[in-house]
């Protein structure tokens, strides 16, 4: 009976140690990315992407001998769901989370990730005060991110509006619910100021109106140069029906969040034309092989530009654990804080320690040709 019991004991040890050893072996990541609802189009290029990195980085042989293992939840691109999100990856003992994407979840995500000591690299939340504090303009310890910013973005609309389209008034509408809506229409309208332009009005709705013909019978009688609408794609076509129908034929301008392939349906010839601010462009030669190995893997074309960011965001966690030779919350952000001249999806990278943003990142913008369904390369600005 002794010798069984010997045996059972020495069985249950082999099989805690294998156990132990595998988890030793396994390092979580999170991902917090928009799977259902408006914004899945951009969140499911966005999984494709990270699980196809992955699969690389582990083949490679992982990272600080560890095999990455992705653990991700929907967060429903709404604020309250990015919360619950971040409190379930706290739960499974992520030690990093990529996402969320959009600004106003990352907004609300950073302080329960900050309190638990756990980095947020967000994908493509151009909100400034995501890793910067409001009140004190001090950098947040857990924030960063691979992006460009929304001052920037909205400086390059502002001056591409007023070198490019000889725009000397404008007019914006843009949504009050939104952080990223109104922040980024306070940048334009500064920048465009700047260059001695001047903004006539500032129409607003709130989110989920789907009427906006009060607005732009306003924004019509004062006869701007141009349009400024800092909205998601849904908004921006039904915005360009209505501007349209009412007879405004002046040019729309948008941000990076117009760029989805269902713009050209739901827009069809009133949005024609149009140009807006984006991240990256399908034609930019750093992203061919990524482009290229995506088609390959799942037999359709990333949607741009939520992937090669999710992928410089995990790229960037991969070197911060390298920097620091560790997984630990603190010593993961001086690594993130470290990265300088790092090889990543969309090209070369440097953290600003001082805001946690990247140097010199680019902004592109692109115009939307409905004819061949496809974003046309314009012209490129380089980084804030």
């Amino acid at each position: 009976m002794k010798k069984f019991l010997a045996i059972g004991v020495v069985i249950l040890s082999i099989i805690i140690f294998s156990a132990c050893a595998f988890a030793a072996d396994t390092v979580k990541i999170g991902h917090s990315v928009s799977l259902t609802g408006g914004a899945s189009i951009w969140g499911q290029s966005e999984a494709r992407a990270v699980d196809l990195l992955v699969k690389k980085i582990n083949a490679g042989g992982g990272v600080l001998g560890s095999q990455i293992e992705i653990v991700r939840y929907d967060n429903r691109a709404d604020p309250q769901e990015s919360v619950n999100v971040a409190r379930r990856l706290i739960g499974d003992g992520v030690i990093a989370v990529i996402g969320p994407a959009q600004s106003g979840n990352a907004l609300a995500t950073g302080p329960v990730l900050e309190r638990a000591q756990i980095p947020m690299v967000v994908t493509t939340a151009t909100n400034n005060y995501v890793t910067v504090d409001q009140r004190t303009e001090k950098v947040k310890e857990y924030a960063f991110r691979p992006c460009f910013i929304d001052p920037f973005q909205g400086t390059v609309a502002a001056r591409f509006a007023y070198d490019r389209l000889n725009a000397r008034t404008a007019a914006a509408l843009y949504d009050v619910g939104s952080d990223f809506s109104q922040w980024v229409t306070t940048y334009f309208e500064e920048a465009f100021a700047e260059r001695g332009g001047k903004v006539l009005a500032k129409e607003a709705f709130r989110s989920e109106e789907l009427d906006y013909r009060a607005q732009l019978t306003k924004i019509k009688e004062l006869n701007p140069d141009v349009v400024w609408l800092p909205v998601d794609q849904k908004v921006a076509s039904i915005a360009a029906r209505q501007a349209r129908d009412l007879g405004i034929t002046v040019p729309l301008l948008g941000t990076d969040n117009w760029g989805s392939p269902d713009i050209f349906d739901l827009g069809g010839d009133a949005i024609d034309g149009s140009y807006f601010v984006n991240l990256t462009d399908a034609s930019d030669p750093d992203i061919q092989d990524f482009l290229a190995e995506y088609r390959a893997e799942y037999g359709e074309e990333a949607v741009l530009p939520n992937p090669v960011m999710a992928q410089d965001a995990l790229l960037m966690i991969v070197d911060g654990a390298k920097r620091a030779g560790s997984f630990d919350g603190p010593a993961l952000v001086k690594g993130l804080e470290g990265i300088t001249d790092l090889k990543v999806t969309t090209g070369i990278l440097t953290i600003d320690p001082t805001n946690h943003n990247p140097l010199n990142k680019p902004a592109v913008i692109q115009k939307v040709d409905v004819g061949k369904k496809e974003f046309v390369f314009v012209e490129k600005y380089q980084g804030q």
